[in-house]
């Protein structure tokens, strides 16, 4: 079920909030949607999944236009949550299974189970609005996926947990990858980018900006650099620009024109050579900063 955005467009009145935008997602990957507030990301998943439609191009699922497409094999999370606040927790989820064309019997299992994964199955019989904001984000996941979906995605699905229910939504985000389905994952949150992204795309200002594999981009937007471990003056180096500690390493950033070779030589000629080296990938972090500043600029 490969998705595929092609020359995507999308106006506003005057504003272009989405210009000429394409990529393609794959089975089987968790894919990072990424940009700025405002950058374009939720009218993409918005045409992805029909709620509007372009002006331009087309979004298409397995081949087909997104309008077209078996909207029981997807699951959307939107940003803005939707539960339903004073029904029971597992009268919600069997609700939201039956709109994806589930049988109630099997929903109200396929609820239980979920719940009792994500160890809510106490508070199945309880209304929604008795749930802390964690709880209930766990529980707007579930309704996500209560129905098995093909495609998942994702709006800020992190937002208030706490890292014990993270790490249970990485975990399940993982397992969905593990048996072949697609995930789209929108998220500020970089750390979770570079743990569970296979590859990224980054809208800025309505444009595609970057697009790869994470490591691919972290490469593409990395200075020469190094991480060393071991003592040393190293920002005192002819062929250091500067020196940063990163835990029991320091990111060496090589001076224009030097390279490793040529560090390692000065380290020898002072006696300081570092216990151990090797290539450093910038951070998805700052690449992220330093394209929206310069986009700004």
């Amino acid at each position: 079920m490969p998705v595929q955005f092609d020359q995507v467009g999308k106006s506003y009145d005057a504003f272009r909030a989405v210009d000429d935008v394409s990529f393609e997602v794959w089975e089987g990957e968790i894919f990072g949607l990424l940009g700025p507030n405002g950058a374009g990301k939720t009218t993409l998943m918005r045409i992805l999944m029909d709620i509007l439609r372009p002006d331009t191009g087309r979004a298409l699922i397995d081949g087909r236009p997104s309008w077209g497409a078996d909207k029981d094999r997807i699951g959307y999370l939107p940003e803005e949550r939707g539960l339903y606040r004073k029904q029971k927790v597992a009268d919600v989820l069997v609700y939201f299974g039956m709109l994806k064309g589930m049988e109630a019997g099997k929903a109200r299992e396929a609820a239980q189970a979920a719940l009792t994964r994500l160890e809510l199955q106490d508070w199945a019989k309880r209304k929604v609005q008795e749930l802390s904001k964690g709880m209930q984000q766990k529980v707007q996941i579930l309704s996500t996926l209560i129905h098995d979906p093909d495609l998942v995605v994702m709006d800020e699905p992190f937002s208030g947990l706490d890292p014990v229910n993270t790490r249970m939504v990485r975990e399940i985000l993982v397992d969905l990858k593990a048996r072949g389905k697609i995930v789209i994952l929108s998220t500020h949150q970089m750390e979770m980018v570079e743990a569970l992204c296979d590859r990224i795309a980054m809208i800025d200002r309505g444009r595609l900006v970057l697009y790869g594999t994470v490591h691919e981009v972290r490469r593409a937007h990395s200075e020469d650099a190094l991480l060393v471990k071991g003592a040393g003056d190293w920002g005192a180096f002819r062929t250091v620009r500067a020196a940063k500690a990163e835990g029991e390493k320091t990111r060496l950033t090589l001076a224009e024109g030097a390279s490793a070779r040529e560090f390692l030589a000065e380290a020898a000629a002072r006696d300081a050579i570092p216990d151990a080296y090797e290539a450093a990938e910038t951070p998805l972090e700052e690449i992220f900063v330093s394209v929206v500043r310069k986009g700004a600029a």
